[in-house]
């Protein structure tokens, strides 16, 4: 299987430097025709993902802001259309033994890192290796991933120890980034300079990160896809104050917006004839709101008090009047929007008040003098929307029961290194990605042994079931579609019941663009995507 793409136009320096010019004022700008196809060619687009990511390269880190970014400098070896099919990307051909124990990839030739040294098999070698050691979830995604065998310059060979049904799917360029070489080897993967300042093999070459503005890309001349990508250059704002990424959004300082939205908006802006909004969810990586409990703490230690958190808690209210409906109740640990492995019929806390005091009763903690009967502190991933807002009504849900809550709000980075390596929390309110299989987005978040303080979006409550355990570890090299699904079942049914974690709701995926912006969600990697396709309409 091979892409073939034919020369075309290239934008003059004029073009260029009036791209450059517009992009600082947000406009979107001239184009020239391409000669061949009639793609648009040139511009600018403006892209806004609230969130300033901690780096722009995920090789050892999974930050979703970052998903926005980082596949559209540093690709991986393949893509997806929309019914999840692999296409070649930096492998044009790709073989599965019988036994599912090789993984054969021919590289595409002629591809060259954005330093101009040539990409090679020696690279994804290594970038398998540096993401199995360094990276949240390639430390299961590529578990089982023995060797990676140079062939020649344009193959290379993976051997598993056992099979792993899922990594086929596992080549998205946000997810698995080949990074090179000569610039990793020897270096600390996760400390390396070019994690913040990238050299990749993609359509967009890095410019510049001004931290707490933007992060600018410009068009890769070299590129291996030429006549793409058809855009000058990407810039990607991070814009947190919701009243200023929507007035970006309605005046055209930006063309996209992702994030920060108030949803309370998103009506007027519907009724903007120059815009489109967008709520097709993300096939790829579905994303989930969940309530993650410290098991570490007391009181949070006993079951019987996470069961009364759970009935405590009225979700349909969550959606309806947090979310204005943009949500979907979610009662397990699996999107509906990850349709293969939903499972619809699990237990379900209602909302209940009198049994969560019973509950608490029960347990020991009844209530004192003040009408309390223990404080938790209560931490959400952002300092504003349906985060802080979900948080908040956790601290006065639970009060009516007699817990008291405090609120913390501090930035992400902070709420990151609180949850994941100080451990400074009680309860946190987090969003985390199931993506396209459990194996690699779910059991990260249950399995005993993804636990390791410092390692982001893992096993931050310290769950430890040895059922759990072996359900995911069997279903990780299961084969057999039914039983795998069987596993996953069961699965869910215990950590349902164990309640380390309590999910939420699955919010809508929420897009806001100038209509003239086309391409923007291609396959099911949508904005994640390398963004070679995106063009600027008349």
């Amino acid at each position: 299987m091979t892409l073939i793409h034919a020369r075309g136009l290239t934008p003059t320096r004029r073009s260029f430097l009036l791209s450059t010019v517009a992009l600082m004022a947000g406009a979107v700008v001239p184009y020239v025709a391409h000669a061949q196809d009639d793609v648009p060619r040139g511009g600018s687009v403006t892209i806004n993902i609230g969130t300033e990511p901690p780096v722009l390269v995920l090789i050892a880190h999974s930050a979703g802001a970052a998903y926005y970014i980082s596949g559209k400098t540093t690709e991986s070896l393949l893509t997806y259309d929309a019914s999840f099919n692999p296409q070649p990307l930096l492998a044009t051909e790709w073989k599965v033994s019988d036994d599912g124990l090789r993984y054969w990839f021919k590289l595409r030739e002629g591809v060259r890192w954005h330093d101009g040294k040539d990409f090679t098999a020696e690279d994804v070698a290594f970038s398998i290796f540096a993401l199995k050691d360094n990276h949240p979830r390639g430390r299961s995604t590529f578990a089982t991933v023995q060797k990676a065998n140079v062939l020649n310059p344009h193959e290379v060979e993976l051997v598993l120890s056992k099979p792993a049904p899922y990594l086929l799917s596992a080549f998205a360029s946000f997810e698995a980034p080949i990074v090179p070489k000569h610039l990793y080897e020897g270096t600390k993967i996760a400390e390396n300079p070019h994690n913040v300042a990238p050299i990749g093999t993609g359509p967009y070459k890095f410019v510049e990160w001004v931290r707490g503005s933007h992060a600018l890309f410009a068009r890769n001349e070299d590129y291996w896809g030429a006549p793409k990508p058809h855009l000058d250059q990407i810039i990607f704002r991070f814009i947190i104050d919701p009243a200023a990424a929507v007035a970006a959004i309605e005046t055209g300082e930006v063309q996209v917006s992702t994030a920060n939205l108030p949803l309370a908006d998103i009506e007027r802006l519907k009724a903007n004839p120059n815009l489109v909004v967008d709520t097709n969810p993300a096939p790829y990586s579905p994303s989930i709101a969940r309530a993650e409990f410290n098991l570490e703490n007391r009181y949070l230690a006993d079951i019987r008090v996470r069961h009364a958190i759970a009935y405590a808690i009225d979700k349909d209210f969550i959606v309806n009047t947090i979310y204005l409906g943009y949500a979907t109740r979610l009662d397990g640990p699996v999107s509906p929007d990850l349709a293969k492995f939903y499972t619809p019929d699990l237990p379900k806390y209602e909302f209940d008040p009198a049994r969560a005091e019973k509950l608490l009763d029960e347990a020991g903690y009844k209530r004192g003098a003040d009408g309390f009967r223990f404080k938790l502190f209560i931490d959400p991933t952002q300092p504003s929307g349906p985060p802080k807002q979900t948080a908040e009504y956790f601290a006065q849900a639970l009060g009516k029961v007699g817990i008291k809550v405090e609120l913390r709000n501090q930035d992400f980075a902070a709420f990151v290194k609180r949850i994941f390596t100080d451990r400074d929390f009680d309860i946190a309110i987090e969003g985390m990605s199931n993506l396209y299989d459990p194996t690699v987005g779910i059991q990260r978040l249950y399995w005993s042994k993804s636990f390791k303080p410092g390692v982001p979006f893992t096993n931050g409550s310290k769950y430890s079931n040895p059922e759990v355990d072996r359900l995911l570890e069997t279903a990780a090299v299961e084969v057999d579609p039914k039983k795998r699904l069987e596993l996953f079942n069961e699965f869910q049914k215990l950590v349902v019941q164990d309640l380390p974690t309590l999910d939420i709701v699955t919010p809508s995926v929420i897009t806001v663009y100038d209509k003239r912006v086309k391409n923007l969600k291609i396959g099911v990697e949508h904005l994640w995507s390398n963004g070679a396709d995106i063009y600027i309409e008349a």
